[in-house]
Formats: structure tokens, C-alpha cells, sequence
């Protein structure tokens, strides 16, 4: 039997809710598969800021560089928005991002055919559609120096340096470049190398990296188009790969293809076989504890967790299958609700996916 040890990071919100939900299916998949997973949990957040004085503390960094893999929730709260930016919960995910070295970001936007009817857009737009997005996550206006509010010129101003070195896009090209290999061959390299110098060399080195492979058809296209063809026509798009605060913007914009937050899930992935996997929603602080939350995103992003830092795409797949057919049996939580659909809640909703796995 083979055997795991995962960091549990609930964080804040409905964070602990979803994760205990993820936790309930790779038990499933565990069950099926013969995996054993040892779980502990850590603290990072607001939850984390209100116990240590620190969105971030050591020992959770510690325990997630001892993990196999890391299951985070998710961070923040109205109530600390007033709290200085070195304290906020959200400066944890920038911290262990850069302590874990997490320099890819793996978000697939998949319109299941059971939730066609959930989406905003027309069925024939979204039907079939199922786009990669690959997010660099570790460079950008994100981590750029200089950075602050203060004087410039007799004015008050804020300031955040937008800034990419070469390694750091030729590396976040290879993993796109590696992942279009193995779906259809296509990647999309999204800039702004009309009106940005950083940009420039971005595109300059994608194109560099291309060459060596040649099977993959590169294309490029602004972010501000892309922002625009993503809902206009999604299905001419396979695999995009593109900076950190672009990724940032045009992955929640592609949740609404499916037509829910609650169903992108993500991957962060290292050099090494580390990753960190959560769901692209927020902490949702108004939906604590009212057991409505969609949980799915959050499974799927267990089912990421075992194809990318466990290598079994077996029980990955299970999980997805599962997925499917408790959606196809019209199970839905409201924010995916559709005519006709039976209405659960967060934990009802696991339970199912979990049954399906062992079913």
C-alpha cells in the first residue's frame, strides 16, 4: 500500500468545509486504490494572524515542505481588510507560493455536458469546451520590486514593479509546452507585448522555447483579446499559458463557462513532485457554516493531487468519473442549479461523489 502524508491548509471561510469534503473522496479513492493518506493540519490565514500574529507561520511552512502534497481551502475575510498589507491573509498564498517554489499554476476549465444548462453563455458556445490554463506564479507585479505607496514628485502614489527574468518565463514555457504535447498540441501564449516591454520579452522567449517542439502549434494573442474570446468563442482555445496577474484574471473569468466558481479546480506544481492544489474560489465568508458551498472544485483539485504528485492517473480519473455521474444523476448545489436538478448541500454533495468512487 502505498502512503502519503498531506498538509491540510483549511484557512479561512468556507476553506475547512470543502477541504473536509476533498478529504472524504481521496479517503474514497484511498479505499479503492489501496493509498493510505496521513493528513495534519496547519494553519495559514486570518485563522492563522488571529492565533500567531502571522498570516504565514513557520511551522506551516515547515509542515508543508515535509508533505507529499499540500490541500489548502482557502484565505481571508472582510474583517481583516483593514489590517496592514505584511499581515493580510492573502500574503500567505504570495508566501508559500514563494517558499514552496509553486511556479506553475494548472487550471483547467472543463464544461461537463451535465451542466451545460448551468452556464451564462449559449450551449453552443460552451458545449465540448475544455481549456488548460497554465499561470506562472511566482514572478509578476505580484512579487516585482520596488514596491509601496509613497512620494513621487511631490505626489502621493502606489507602485508595483512589473517584472519577469528570462528563466523564470522560459521554465513556465516548458511546462505549457510539455502539457499541450499531451492534450491537442495547441498553446495560446497570452501578453501584452503591444504596450509592454516585459511583454516583449516574454513573447521573445516562448517563441525561443518553442523550437524545441515542434509538434506544438503556437499562437499568441493580447490579454485584452483573449479576455474577450474566452467568452465570445472558448473552444478555439486548448492550452493557454500566460503571466501571473493575466492568469489571475482570465482563469476566474473562464469559471464562467461552466457557470460557477465552485467547479475550477487548480494545481501548483514545483520542480519536484510537491504541489499544492485548491480550489480557484474564495472564502466565501458569508457562506460559512450554511452547508451551500460547491465542493467540487475542491474534489478536483484532489483529483489533481493524485495525477501530478501521486502519478496515478487511475484513481485521478475516478475521481472525475465520479464527478460526472453524481452530476448526471442531476445533483447540483445552487450555484449550479438547473431546472429540474435536485438541490444539495456542500457535505450531502461529498458524501455522493465519495459513494460513486466506491460504488
Amino acid at each position: 500500500m502505498k502512503e502519503y502524508k498531506i498538509a491540510l491548509l483549511g484557512g479561512d471561510g468556507i476553506g475547512p468545509e470543502v477541504v473536509a469534503q476533498g478529504v472524504k473522496v481521496l479517503n474514497a479513492a484511498g479505499e479503492k486504490f489501496g493509498i493510505k493518506f496521513e493528513y495534519e493540519k496547519a494553519l495559514i490565514g486570518g485563522c492563522a494572524y488571529e492565533k500567531t500574529g502571522t498570516p504565514l507561520p513557520e511551522e506551516t511552512v515547515s509542515l508543508a515542505k515535509s508533505s507529499d502534497a499540500v490541500f489548502l481551502g482557502a484565505v481571508g475575510d472582510w474583517k481583516y481588510d483593514t489590517l496592514p498589507p505584511e499581515v493580510r491573509p492573502e500574503k500567505a498564498l504570495l508566501g508559500i507560493r514563494k517558499a514552496l517554489n509553486l511556479f506553475a499554476n494548472l487550471r483547467p476549465a472543463i464544461v461537463y455536458e451535465e451542466l451545460v444548462s448551468s452556464s451564462p453563455l449559449k450551449p453552443e458556445i460552451v458545449n465540448g469546451v475544455d481549456i488548460m490554463i497554465i499561470r506562472e506564479l511566482t514572478g509578476d507585479v505580484y512579487f516585482g520590486e520596488p514596491r509601496g505607496v509613497g512620494v513621487i514628485d511631490g505626489r502621493n502614489a502606489g507602485y508595483n514593479n512589473m517584472i519577469y527574468y528570462e528563466d523564470e518565463v522560459e521554465r513556465i514555457a516548458h511546462v505549457a509546452f510539455k502539457t499541450a504535447m499531451k492534450r491537442t498540441k495547441r498553446l495560446c501564449s497570452v501578453d501584452k507585448a503591444n504596450v509592454l516591454d516585459v511583454s516583449r520579452l516574454w513573447r521573445e522567449v516562448v517563441i525561443r522555447v518553442s523550437k524545441q517542439y515542434p509538434e506544438v502549434e503556437l499562437s499568441h494573442m493580447y490579454v485584452d483579446n483573449a479576455a474577450m474570446q474566452i467568452i465570445r468563442a472558448p473552444k478555439q482555445f486548448d492550452t493557454i499559458v500566460t503571466g501571473n496577474i493575466f492568469g489571475d484574471i482570465l482563469s476566474d473569468e473562464a469559471s464562467m463557462l461552466p457557470g460557477s466558481l465552485g467547479m475550477l479546480p487548480s494545481a501548483s506544481l514545483s520542480d519536484t513532485k510537491l504541489g499544492m492544489y485548491e480550489p480557484i474560489h474564495g472564502s466565501a465568508p458569508d457562506l460559512k457554516g450554511k452547508d451551500v458551498v460547491n465542493p467540487i472544485a475542491t474534489i478536483l483539485s484532489a483529483s489533481m493531487m493524485l495525477k501530478y504528485s501521486f502519478d496515478n492517473d487511475e484513481a485521478a480519473l475516478a475521481i472525475e468519473n465520479a464527478v460526472k455521474s453524481v452530476l448526471k444523476a442531476g445533483y447540483r448545489t445552487p450555484d449550479i442549479k438547473s431546472e429540474g436538478s435536485t438541490i444539495i448541500g456542500t457535505e450531502r454533495m461529498g458524501t455522493l461523489i465519495a459513494q460513486a468512487i466506491l460504488s
